[in-house]
């Protein structure tokens, strides 16, 4: 008997060109001598010869070969279990080893029309339970099913270690005109290791899976197939406080680390730790220190360690480095069941062009814009995400919406902000596209941070959103129905800018540049901010934070002590990068760990110690943080006293009766009966000082209770006495 699989079709499937192998492999209808029957047809280039076997006839029906490349046929009689796909291909190769599977191409899509409508649309905010490597059950056969977006592909298959990397065994077929090849392969395993290989129009391209759960350790690139269902979580009493919570009235207070350099791992070939080692002593090290949150630098696959994974490939896979998926689970779970809550640095805003990445996916500028004056940075030599397209906006939708949902992240610090937002951001006049009003404001990217930041409150409320934007676009964190983008947070660039500008000069000229300090209150409250002091700081040649600071080693610890002060009682919430809260002398360096040893010194353990107070204060006293945003809970007492370089002012909480005062001397000498106004009559008590001996201080601190007098001071009817120390912070509170 002759097939009627036509030479075009066969030539096709044989040569990797077609986008619809379905349409001879696999079960198909056929009249059989009069009778309907079941035509099997199964591309096995590698066999000598196969057959179909059929459990409820418990035989084997030989398939004959119908192409010399290893196409084989067989007829069969139509029943449930044919229809079903539940028979197996059983195969034997040149040395006569036997296999049996079951038939990839006997099983449905995963897709339904109402998913590929919304993957077009770009709103299907699950797209990572569809797309990608997901393990499922199909008539009572589990296997994996893959699915890749790449339109413009010639044709698509999966290769792995499953089907010895080889292109011609599984090809996969294209839904319609959604773009999306798909293809079920039945009975593998958590753990199999995979690409997809691109037929390109000019060439052949294995990528990684954009939609990747997890892959290799680094410089290893292939996908690993991972189940994310199997942790069980036990973070519900968090989880529900989270979504309880107004965040911006609570105290944040954020570490952050880079998980590498942390500390090394004598014993791990890379002196990396796991992902579980980390977890215990992070969650230890930040409760000593009295944090609230853990900012992680970019945890996504990446393939160049010396990116810090801001070049991120694989966008759902929890860098291997640390270990598994699991491993990752373990280690936000932990944090939450100690009261401490995880951020991620995340990055949209471009993406690296390693060949096995998202650049030119299938043959043309998918995710990237095709134009090089809007589709790549100039800078970091990265390409830039175009927003403009429904499926790509869709991709970095849910992929926030991802580690919300499968990892419990409370945050995420969306990184380089600004560059998305300019079309001329670092370009020359020449060198980008206005867009279509003749401005240089990107609206897509605009766009998309808008959908973001709506999904991202709307489908997990208490999440936070983190805007590393240094430009004075309006609105980054006001909310979307009034014009904003929408982000919770804002890194406050000016006041770190400004500040670290003025407390690296001498004390003696500060009095002539005492607008830079406080200059940021003029506009404190034009958005929610956070105030970082980030690795960003401490890298490229600045030096350390504390290398940074003037003066004599006394007086550069007392510097650094008095910025965090500062930093503390300022409006806004706070983030400090490792090392930087025992001062750390070297510039942090991603290849080596933090200089631990330092804390043998009373200066470095002095430092760790008041850091460590002034997370516990900030903690307990509500002035501090519960109107961050608004002018109500910040008032000046004296900002004019350039001369003496002394700034004082109040922090109220809600409660008008709860404030606390801080008094700053940014030089060395020591003001004794120093005089201030107060709010009210009464007495007040000092209940910090950064000059304390307990943080290695010369201890010049106010041991008594402070009682005001009815003496006009700084436009008040009262006002104390005090000793404010040198290049110090005193915080008062009334008695």
């Amino acid at each position: 008997m002759r097939t009627n699989v036509t030479l075009d079709n066969m030539g096709a499937l044989i040569e990797c060109r077609s986008e619809d192998p379905f349409r001879i492999l696999g079960p198909h209808k056929v009249d059989h001598r009069g009778e309907p029957a079941i035509a099997v047809r199964a591309y096995l280039p590698e066999s000598e010869q196969a057959w179909v076997f059929h459990p409820g006839h418990n035989n084997s029906l030989p398939m004959r070969r119908i192409h010399p490349s290893g196409l084989f046929e067989a007829i069969c009689p139509e029943d449930d279990v044919m229809k079903s796909g539940q028979y197996q291909l059983r195969t034997s190769d040149q040395s006569g080893q036997m296999n049996s599977v079951h038939d990839p191409y006997a099983f449905p899509s995963y897709f339904s029309d109402y998913d590929l409508y919304l993957l077009g649309e770009g709103a299907h905010w699950k797209s990572y339970d569809k797309l990608g490597a997901q393990i499922r059950t199909v008539n009572g056969v589990t296997g994996v099913n893959f699915a890749v977006w790449a339109p413009n592909a010639k044709s698509v298959a999966v290769v792995g270690q499953f089907n010895k990397w080889d292109g011609r065994v599984n090809p996969m077929r294209k839904l319609a005109s959604s773009g999306i090849w798909e293809i079920f392969i039945p009975d593998l395993q958590p753990g199999a290791q995979y690409k997809y290989r691109v037929n390109q129009h000019d060439r052949t391209v294995d990528k990684c899976d954009p939609y990747a759960f997890a892959a290799e350790v680094p410089p290893r690139t292939a996908n690993i197939v991972t189940d994310l269902s199997t942790y069980t979580w036990n973070d519900g009493d968090y989880m529900e406080k989270r979504r309880e919570q107004n965040q911006l009235e609570r105290p944040v207070s954020v570490y952050e680390v880079h998980l590498g350099s942390w500390k090394w791992n004598a014993d791990s070939k890379n002196g990396w730790f796991n992902y579980r080692d980390l977890a215990h002593q992070l969650v230890e090290y930040c409760l000593q220190q009295n944090y609230t949150h853990i900012e992680l630098m970019p945890i996504s696959e990446h393939p160049f360690t010396g990116s810090w994974g801001y070049q991120a490939v694989g966008y759902f896979a929890a860098t291997s480095r640390y270990g598994t998926p699991e491993d990752f689970m373990y280690f936000v779970d932990y944090c939450h069941q100690h009261g401490l809550g995880v951020l991620i640095d995340w990055v949209p805003a471009h993406f690296p062009k390693d060949d096995h990445g998202l650049r030119q996916f299938d043959g043309t500028s998918l995710y990237e814009h095709e134009d090089p004056r809007k589709g790549e940075h100039p800078d970091w030599g990265t390409l830039i995400f175009n927003y403009g397209r429904n499926e790509v906006r869709n991709f970095l939708t849910s992929n926030a919406l991802f580690w919300f949902d499968k990892f419990h992240i409370d945050g995420l610090r969306v990184d380089a902000v600004a560059s998305m937002l300019y079309l001329d951001y670092s370009r020359k006049h020449d060198e980008w596209v206005p867009n279509e009003h003749g401005g240089r404001e990107n609206i897509e990217a605009i766009s998309f941070l808008r959908e973001f930041n709506e999904q991202s409150h709307l489908q997990y409320p208490g999440v936070l959103t983190i805007a590393e934007e240094s430009t004075s676009f309006g609105g980054v964190s006001h909310p979307t129905s009034v014009g904003g983008l929408g982000f919770s947070l804002k890194w406050n660039m000016g006041w770190m800018n400004d500040t670290l500008r003025y407390m690296r000069k001498d004390p003696i000229h500060r009095k002539f540049h005492h607008g830079e300090l406080t200059f940021s209150l003029i506009y404190a409250f034009s958005e929610n901010f956070s105030l970082p002091l980030s690795h960003d700081e401490v890298v490229h040649g600045k030096g350390s934070l504390l290398d940074q600071m003037p003066g004599d080693l006394w007086q550069r610890f007392a510097n650094l002590r008095l910025l965090y002060s500062y930093m503390w009682s300022h409006p806004g919430k706070k983030l400090l990068f490792m090392g930087a809260d025992f001062g750390q002398w070297n510039e942090w360096n991603a290849d080596g760990q933090l200089q631990w040893d330092l804390l043998e010194w009373e200066s470095h353990k002095g430092m760790q110690q008041m850091v460590s107070d002034l997370n516990a204060m900030y903690q307990h006293e509500a002035s501090l943080y519960e109107v961050d945003f608004k002018g109500e809970g910040f008032e000046w007492i004296d900002c004019d006293n350039w001369e003496a370089s002394v700034a004082a002012f109040m922090r109220k909480a809600k409660d008008p009766n709860d404030f606390t005062i801080a008094v700053c001397n940014f030089t060395p000498v020591v003001y004794h009966d120093y005089r201030i106004g107060v709010p009210k009559a009464g007495s007040y008590r000092e209940i910090f000082n950064s000059d304390n001996s307990r943080y290695a201080g010369s201890n010049v601190i106010n041991v008594d209770e402070l009682d005001s007098a009815p003496i006009g001071w700084n436009g008040r009817e009262n006002s104390i006495s005090l000793n404010v120390p040198p290049l110090g912070c005193v915080i008062l509170k009334p008695c």
